[in-house]
């Protein structure tokens, strides 16, 4: 469980930090958040690139263009995602690292040439519209600035494990500009283990590249939610629907691995991502939503005048378009799909809810379904709190109703599934 402590981290005290370690953990946040700014900088450029919108938001430009201009991107999203994947493979002989096993287990030792080959492609090829997260690239280039210092100054592993996962998080923390979520992330998925000697790099990192990346990026919530109230109906429903929150997540989580575990193989590698791609640019015709990370997505599902049988169409499509670019081998994040997710089955849950009980804003019920399927698909509620309140900036008065979806919907989970997103 994201908790457990390792036994390597169980007896570190805060005085075995030193001095130039605390240097090299606040030069860390400073690189994290330049580079998760100047990436979120491509991201943007290759959106407005590939469907030639100025202003507006993702959703807006791709709706903007024809289906044949769609279909057309992403095939050349597969095209340079097939090519650069087979000629790393060729190349370098292996293939991306999971950043949460790479700290975990190898001490947060990243393979530096492919980590970075996967970071550039990343963030591109989701500019483009592949269904995958945006946060992967900006997670790997903090744990690239911490890797890199670490190897300058020859830090004991133990000290570049905490470089690197502190790294990690600041990514994760400059993408969405959820500073607390990003520390938390850290402590709590990362190192599993919340202790000072932890805690303070942690925050130390997430909050000085959250603020260098104010430089380059708005310093603004992440989705756009009025005030929002509980009532006695919102409360019942999330007693109701936390363990269906879980169960779903766990079909979520197994699709997310099925897919991680057929990646093609061989010359494969250089086909799959075409087909995968393409096919996702011709459902994209009618469902423009598919494409990108999913921010649009959730948002649509926070606007109460969504209608049930769209939201019906994406809650099912959403994930296998996200499992299909996994499989087809595409390097990306899981954070969005994930919150897209989410919200789309909680809004679904809850227009049904609302039939019984019309009194209740329904926006509410998107931002509990965020809360109860990250929560039960990480296993990490701590710092799923952190994130959906931070990604709203409104939602504190929805806290009780979330700390049950997240408590019941984290409990079933773990009765039907052991392994998690991350």
């Amino acid at each position: 469980m994201p908790l457990e402590q390792e036994p390597q981290q169980q007896n570190r005290k805060l005085e075995s930090i030193s001095f130039r370690l605390w240097l090299l953990i606040l030069l860390t946040g400073v690189g994290a958040g330049i580079f998760g700014g100047l990436l979120m900088k491509l991201l943007r450029l290759a959106q407005h690139l590939c469907y030639q919108y100025s202003q507006g938001n993702f959703l807006s430009g791709v709706k903007g263009v024809s289906g044949p201009h769609r279909v057309l991107v992403m095939i050349a999203a597969g095209l340079l995602a097939g090519v650069v994947l087979w000629l790393s493979h060729r190349t370098f002989g292996r293939t991306p690292p999971n950043l949460a096993k790479a700290v975990r287990e190898g001490k947060g030792d990243l393979p530096q040439d492919v980590t970075l080959m996967s970071t550039l492609l990343s963030i591109v090829v989701v500019g483009m519209g592949a269904a995958i997260g945006r946060e992967a690239a900006l997670k790997q280039a903090g744990g690239l600035v911490g890797a890199k210092l670490a190897e300058w100054t020859e830090l004991t592993p133990e000290d570049r494990q905490l470089l690197v996962a502190c790294g990690v998080g600041a990514g994760m923390a400059a993408a969405y500009n959820v500073p607390f979520g990003g520390a938390l992330f850290t402590v709590e998925v990362l190192l599993r283990n919340v202790c000072l000697a932890t805690v303070l790099p942690a925050f130390a990192t997430s909050f000085i590249a959250t603020a260098v990346s104010w430089l380059l990026l708005p310093n603004e919530a992440t989705y756009k939610v009025p005030a929002l109230f509980v009532s006695h109906s919102l409360l019942v429903w999330a007693v109701l629907a936390g363990p269906l929150l879980g169960y779903a997540s766990v079909w979520f989580v197994r699709g997310i691995h099925w897919g991680k575990e057929h990646k093609p193989q061989k010359l494969e590698i250089l086909l799959a991502p075409i087909w995968a791609l393409a096919a996702l640019g011709a459902l994209a015709i009618p469902f423009p939503q598919l494409l990108g990370n999913g921010k649009d997505v959730v948002q649509l599902a926070l606007n109460e005048k969504a209608g049930i049988a769209l939201l019906c169409w994406l809650v099912v499509l959403r994930p296998v378009a996200t499992f299909c670019v996994l499989r087809a081998g595409i390097p990306g994040g899981l954070f969005t799909p994930t919150c897209a997710f989410g919200s789309l089955l909680g809004a679904v849950l809850g227009q049904a809810w609302s039939y019984l009980a019309p009194s209740t804003d329904k926006r509410s019920y998107a931002v509990l379904g965020v809360a109860g399927v990250l929560a039960a698909s990480t296993q990490a509620p701590i710092s799923t709190l952190a994130f959906v309140l931070e990604l709203t900036r409104t939602t504190e008065p929805l806290l009780v109703p979330m700390m049950i979806v997240i408590a019941e919907a984290s409990l079933i989970y773990r009765r039907f599934e052991s392994k998690t997103t991350y």
